[in-house]
């Protein structure tokens, strides 16, 4: 089964946003194993190298690393659905992806990661980032299922 890891920097709290998340988490439930980890959004000086920290060391050992960043590639649906696939059969325990705070992810963060994701070329708050990326990966393993909720 499928393992997947969303590191986020920031807590969800418009209850719109909680409520469109834990519909896709439970969703997800019977296709992969999913984890969502909230880290602080840290202020002041050295704020992205502070959270940068906290990323890295939420990343398992194995892991393959996507960073959301708008510079990242742009995928369709079925591309996702394909990186997806591919990436579990070179072997990967878990595919990590990671959404940065209002700030973004660090240069440090960006680097380790072995794929840049984008959702857009326009920037979106990274709460909505977050419920973005869980429709599109309960899409995708639709599409690797072969069921119909992608149209």
């Amino acid at each position: 089964m499928l393992n997947l890891r969303v590191i986020c920097v920031g807590k969800l709290k418009e209850k719109f946003y909680k409520e469109a998340c834990d519909e896709y988490v439970k969703r997800m439930k019977s296709l992969c194993q999913l984890e969502i980890i909230e880290l602080k959004e840290e202020s002041g000086d050295h704020k992205l190298e502070k959270e940068a920290e906290a990323i890295m060391s939420a990343i398992p050992p194995g892991s393959a690393v996507w960073a959301l960043e708008i510079e990242g590639k742009l995928l369709s649906s079925e591309e996702l659905a394909e990186k997806i696939a591919e990436t579990t059969v070179m072997g990967a325990s878990r595919i990590v992806l990671l959404i940065g705070s209002s700030e973004g992810l660090a240069d440090k963060v960006k680097k380790t990661a072995s794929f840049g994701l984008s959702m857009s070329r326009m920037t979106f708050p990274h709460h909505l980032a977050r419920v973005m990326l869980l429709e599109q990966l309960y899409r995708a393993m639709m599409i690797n299922e072969g069921r119909k909720y992608h149209k």
